[in-house]
């Protein structure tokens, strides 16, 4: 888990960028804490990718402020750059090269002594398990493993911070999993990790994370305590007919918020409405369901309440 002490490694103050007269990020505030998996979580063109390319400092800070270690990344850009690995969307491994020569480019390119980096390959080799794939070309490999061995390249010259962007985009659930052992095994070494993902259900593998939705970040803290701060009582229903269900909640006008969760609808109710009202609506339109009743809000239930401007943000 983060560190105890709490010493700050990535931050940003007020931080907004623009392209034209499109707001990418906006007053943004949040801080990365020294050994922890700091998770920004959103749907794309929520402007992840700006801000992250913006801490790396790839992009040129229009307003607001931000830090690396305390140093301001604006004015010390080199500093950033041979400190932090960054691993963007799309990682450019050169498809023609094996695992192991594209894992000695980059030693080369971050000026990694040959010795010091050969032992650095093997150590990947065992966080990755690329090993037995080391003479296969880059180009051969399958979505999973080229997204192992893009971290690996990323990790040659032993970066203690490092900015991941979607790294799991794509990536079937399988090698998600091993990817995210990869980082926790990291973590445990030491290593501060700032990720972004679509994905809703890893948020929970993070140590705190940041909700992002239209160039803002709507709420920061750990998953646990954001989920603590559902402002109402949820249920969920589980039906075989979804999204007639959901049609037909929106149309009743019971429901304060009412979306599609997963093989069912999950809803909160309008003041002075009852659950029984609920079953009835479904009834009249003879819509069945196997379980009807509480549940306990998770990370997307909130995201969704505070996408409307409601709930309890930061």
């Amino acid at each position: 888990m983060c560190n105890s002490r709490g010493e700050v490694v990535l931050e940003a103050r007020n931080f907004s960028r623009s392209y034209g007269e499109v707001k990418a990020v906006r007053e943004v505030s949040f801080s990365v804490l020294r050994g922890e998996i700091f998770g920004l979580i959103g749907p794309d063109g929520g402007g992840k990718t700006t801000l992250l390319r913006s801490l790396v400092s790839l992009l040129s800070i229009e307003k607001g402020e931000l830090f690396f270690e305390g140093r301001s990344v604006a004015r010390e850009p080199e500093l950033v750059r041979r400190r932090i690995g960054y691993m963007p969307q799309r990682f450019s491994l050169y498809q023609d090269l094996t695992v192991e020569e594209n894992l000695r480019f980059f030693g080369d390119l971050f000026d990694v002594d040959r010795k010091e980096a050969e032992g650095r390959i093997e150590e990947l080799y065992g966080f990755s398990g690329l090993k037995p794939f080391s003479r296969r070309r880059a180009g051969a490999l399958s979505g999973g493993m080229k997204q192992k061995l893009a971290l690996s390249c990323m990790l040659v010259h032993s970066p203690r911070v490092i900015v991941l962007d979607e790294p799991t985009f794509g990536v079937d659930p399988v090698s998600r999993s091993e990817f995210w052992q990869i980082l926790f095994r990291l973590r445990e070494g030491g290593t501060t990790i700032l990720v972004s993902t679509a994905y809703m259900d890893e948020a929970g593998l993070c140590d705190r994370v940041g909700l992002m939705y239209g160039g803002r970040i709507l709420a920061s803290d750990a998953p646990e305590l954001l989920n603590s701060r559902f402002p109402r009582d949820l249920y969920g229903i589980r039906t075989g007919q979804p999204h007639l269900v959901l049609d037909a909640l929106e149309e009743s006008r019971l429901c304060g918020d009412c979306h599609l969760f997963g093989e069912g609808v999950h809803l909160t109710l309008e003041e002075n409405r009852s659950p029984g009202e609920v079953e009835a609506c479904l009834r009249e339109r003879n819509l069945g369901w196997t379980f009807f009743g509480p549940v306990k809000p998770g990370i997307e239930d909130l995201f969704l309440l505070l996408m409307k401007g409601e709930g309890h943000g930061d």
